[in-house]
């Protein structure tokens, strides 16, 4: 994918400012007054730093206070300009990874042409405004040389679960990082880091078509400096566990491609590390939420019934035995181990490198087993609080860890199809 030319109308914005030390790309739906607390924390970064707040043009409500916002404040205080931004418009459901990387794109352009040390992403609304957080996960890129920030979001049972379940114990197990939200998605980013991803010159390609699954794991790959902000709970769309298909695959799928082109580095990783981490994990007070097991569990014996076929491409006869077995159980019974469904996920990362069908109708496939795996996931947290969340995660990661050798195994021969 190519980088897009900065529209005409937007260069002139950007000609406006001129430079900036940190851009900040603002995709999250804030209000005026969170608007204004998040350029006022910006303005404590030590150093005085020059820094532009790229706001959707679309969203920019006149009411803020832009006369105070676009200024210079006391000596020793960093600048803030706000620029009104049209390309920051992740803003079509049906294809969220598509929109979202696009975003990531025109805030890594506008930090390009600024000549920013560095750029920000706020992608998210948080159940509580704690301004500090944006100040931390600008400031370790400004002042300790570190390239990547990722936010380490508190917990709830049923909500980033998808993140929980593949993406974060996925990439620990295969970068050694212990990176609890490799996708964000609100992020800081050094320039060594989205240069990267742009290339040096306009006509260089991107480090793949999703530039937001592929921060993680290039700045592992390259050595670059990594740490985690401790924030509050996310705010997460309702999910339709229902009719999760599409998003599955437009999720994974980049993360596949990512494993594909970075395979000689994963492979010669040994044991995850954690990253350094900014203050404590913050744990929310409560968590009431729940999930119709008895629905996921039916969708899943149908899934076995119906998709047959097409596992049977995918998985080995081993697996598909246990499937059966598993379809078998009654509600109370029933449980995915974690090492089944850690050896299923790299099963489906492997047919995905192989083409063995459309990888699109490959990942919607997978659909059925990740809500076998929710369901036996719920069954187990019924009278857990937050520490047994955790705990259940971090087995989960230990399974993913232990089941690495199989993935290497099957990834360099694929033809043996009993390993």
């Amino acid at each position: 994918m190519q980088v897009e030319p900065i529209p005409q109308e937007v260069q002139e914005k950007i000609e406006v400012v001129e430079s900036a030390d940190l851009v900040v790309g603002v995709l999250a739906e804030l209000n005026p007054e969170s608007l204004v607390i998040l350029c006022d924390a910006l303005r404590t970064l030590s150093g005085s730093p020059r820094i532009a707040v790229l706001r959707d043009d679309h969203a920019v409500d006149p009411t803020v206070d832009i006369a105070r916002t676009n200024s210079e404040t006391a000596e020793n205080h960093a600048a803030t300009f706000l620029v009104p931004w049209p390309l920051l418009r992740p803003d079509t459901p049906d294809t969220p990874m598509l929109s979202m990387s696009a975003a990531y794109q025109s805030v890594f352009a506008a930090s390009e042409k600024l000549g920013a040390r560095a750029c920000c992403v706020i992608a998210s609304k948080l159940e509580t405004i704690e301004p500090d957080w944006v100040r931390q996960l600008a400031q370790p890129l400004l002042e300790d040389d570190v390239d990547l920030v990722v936010p380490r979001y508190a917990r709830h049972k049923f909500e980033g679960l998808l993140n929980s379940s593949i993406i974060a114990p996925l990439m620990r197990c295969l970068y050694g990082k212990r990176i609890h939200n490799p996708l964000g998605p609100d992020l800081g980013v050094s320039r060594r880091l989205f240069e990267k991803m742009i290339g040096n010159d306009r006509s260089a390609r991107m480090v793949g078509e999703h530039p937001i699954a592929s921060l993680a794991p290039a700045a592992v790959c390259e050595n670059l400096q990594i740490c985690e902000v401790c924030v509050g709970a996310r705010i997460y769309p309702p999910t339709d566990w229902m009719n999760i298909s599409s998003l599955l695959s437009q999720i994974l799928s980049p993360i596949f491609v990512d494993m594909e082109r970075n395979a000689a580095c994963w492979q010669r990783m040994r044991a995850s590390v954690p990253v350094p981490a900014i203050c404590d994990p913050v744990r929310v007070s409560e968590d009431a939420g729940t999930v119709d097991i008895s629905r996921m569990v039916e969708s899943f014996r149908l899934g076995n019934r119906d998709l047959e076929e097409i596992w049977g491409l995918v998985l080995p006869p081993s697996t598909l035995v246990e499937l059966r077995k598993l379809s078998r159980l009654s509600l109370e019974q029933f449980r995915m181990p974690d090492e089944l469904w850690v050896r299923i996920v790299f099963d489906f990362a492997l047919a995905h490198r192989l083409r063995t069908i459309n990888r699109d109708h490959l990942l919607k496939s997978m659909t059925p087993l990740y809500l076998a795996w929710v369901a036996s996931y719920a069954h187990d947290l019924e009278t857990g609080g937050a520490t047994a969340l955790e705990q259940r995660l971090e087995r989960l990661s230990l399974a993913y860890e232990s089941g690495k050798p199989y993935l290497v195994s099957r990834w360099r021969w694929p033809d043996r199809f009993n390993p």
